[in-house]
């Protein structure tokens, strides 16, 4: 039988590891206690107990010397956040290509992959693209695709510089989707959607003052589809927040989902159920669209753009600046030209195409699935033009 995760003996070792013992508000334990327990119950294999050990104990780590590093420069409290700019949505809907994308703008901060697991030093402007953490993350990204060939066609992250979602960041608080991802945890999904999320993104918040604190500028564009669950916690942070919501027919979003988190989830437990994985992320992926539908309304059509898939993929420029004019942020002609070179360069498939899920294997049936979001189909008109 594998050993089980201790969370008594993690925070221990993150404590011995750092030589610090602040963790700042204690909110974060609450999740932490949940998600070990939900863990210890996944049946994980001897490869996912090492890789959730260090995982959650890097968040340990990263949470104890992010509140050092601002404890001992207090100037950092003054670091003022512009935007953000959010591109959100279901997976799988061109979150991660439209990314890429407005990560050209060099008048705008992205969260890279690098940073994002280990913001700690915080980085420096003059040796930000010869961080040693660039090389070091490479390498295990390297390593993944290796172990994984197919990895790279399903989910286009092969470079320790491309973007990065705000799992990382939340995961510092222990509250946030990512980890339904690697294993059955529907214990802590449970208990993450019901909890207050507003403390997890104001340690988000504190983590792009420190990134941004030596390594400017500090309008930031960052993104993550579980983000879709918390729009009103979001407001609460950051008041001046835009979002940029993509769209896909979710009937071809459900079986993609469920095709990459059955891979994922293959590498840290021996038994996936797949056929109870759409089910679960039909209902799941639904309150995600309602409770977003819902604080849109409160929140103001002003502050949202739209971008479906079809049309990012055929004129990804044009998606791109119509995505800031309607959000106001200037698409200068210096962003723009990068963007068209980025598209040009970088197409869609270029690490082949991955074979398309059937969506029965996973317990799906197309017109049940349209039928669930019918009324986001009906509020975005998805459908019409669908190409992908």
């Amino acid at each position: 039988m594998t050993a089980g995760l201790d969370p008594a003996t993690m925070v221990a070792s993150a404590e011995e590891s750092t030589g610090l013992g602040n963790w700042g508000d204690p909110v974060w334990r609450d999740g932490f206690e949940v998600l070990v327990a939900a863990l210890n119950d996944a049946e994980l294999n001897e490869t996912g107990v090492v890789s959730m050990e260090v995982r959650l104990g890097m968040y340990l780590e990263q949470r104890l010397r992010v509140l050092d590093w601002r404890s001992r420069n207090p100037e950092i409290d003054d670091e003022v956040v512009v935007g953000p700019m959010i591109i959100t949505g279901l997976p799988r809907t061109g979150t991660t290509a439209l990314s890429y994308l407005f990560a050209q703008d060099p008048d705008t901060r992205s969260l890279r992959v690098w940073e994002s697991a280990r913001p700690t030093p915080p980085p420096e402007a003059a040796t930000y693209r010869t961080d040693p953490r660039v090389a070091e993350t490479q390498a295990g990204l390297d390593l993944m695709n290796e172990l994984v060939p197919d990895f790279k066609r399903l989910y286009d992250a092969t470079s320790a510089e491309d973007t990065a979602e705000g799992i990382d960041l939340l995961g510092m608080s222990f509250r946030t989707h990512h980890f339904a991802g690697q294993a059955d945890v529907r214990v802590y999904d449970d208990w993450w959607l019901g909890c207050d999320m507003v403390p997890a993104y104001r340690f988000h918040h504190e983590v792009l003052q420190l990134l941004q604190w030596r390594c400017p500028p500090n309008r930031w564009h960052l993104k993550n589809p579980p983000d879709l669950f918390c729009l009103e916690a979001i407001d609460a942070v950051y008041p001046d927040a835009r979002f940029v919501w993509t769209h896909r027919d979710p009937a071809r979003v459900l079986p993609s989902v469920c095709q990459l988190v059955a891979a994922v989830r293959a590498m840290a437990t021996d038994e996936v159920d797949r056929r109870a994985l759409g089910p679960y992320h039909v209902d799941l992926w639904t309150e995600a669209v309602d409770r977003a539908m819902a604080a849109r309304e409160r929140l103001g059509e002003d502050r949202f753009a739209d971008v479906h898939l079809g049309d990012l993929q055929v004129d990804p420029v044009t998606a791109v600046a119509g995505a800031y004019e309607r959000v106001g942020w200037p698409f200068t002609e210096e962003a723009e030209r990068r963007v068209a070179e980025w598209a040009a360069n970088r197409p869609p498939d270029r690490h082949g195409r991955h074979e398309e899920p059937e969506p029965a294997d996973f317990g799906l049936d197309m017109d049940e699935v349209r039928e669930r979001f019918g009324a986001y189909l009906d509020r975005f008109g998805v459908l019409e033009g669908e190409t992908a």
